[in-house]
């Protein structure tokens, strides 16, 4: 751009500004919902040896309506066991738990404690949250 004779030899920062702005909100509206997760109403103890800790071995999900998922991914009862004795065989895992929603029903989460016991896992374990 010519003033009088002379270019102006100012550089315009107002469009990467504006660019950056739009980036800046496009982050922070998809970063929330790039988090994955399953949300489980865990029941309250005591023992704050049996609270989550901050290790991550394999997590079975009980869901309320009795849905069973492994890393989110739902697994019917019958195919647990296969699941578990491969993981187990190819020494994928050494440590299992258990996240069960307060309200399913216990006959679920007792056949699913079964299922991880004949798959040869000794270390269980059943998350739950501190009382407050």
């Amino acid at each position: 751009m010519k003033v009088g004779k002379r270019l102006q030899e100012e550089i315009n920062v107002i469009p990467l500004v504006d660019i950056v702005l739009v980036i800046l909100i496009i982050f922070m509206i998809t970063a929330p919902l790039m988090t994955s997760g399953l949300e489980v109403n865990l029941p309250q103890t005591k023992d704050t040896a049996l609270a989550h800790k901050e290790r991550e071995p394999l997590k079975i999900t009980i869901t309320a309506q009795g849905e069973i998922k492994i890393s989110g991914e739902p697994v019917s009862l019958d195919r647990l066991y296969q699941w578990l004795s491969e993981a187990k065989k190819h020494n994928l895992v050494e440590e299992v738990q258990i996240e069960a929603d307060r309200r399913a029903y216990f006959e679920i989460v007792a056949k699913v404690l079964s299922e991880v016991k004949r798959a040869g896992f000794t270390q269980v374990g059943v998350l739950t949250q501190p009382e407050s």
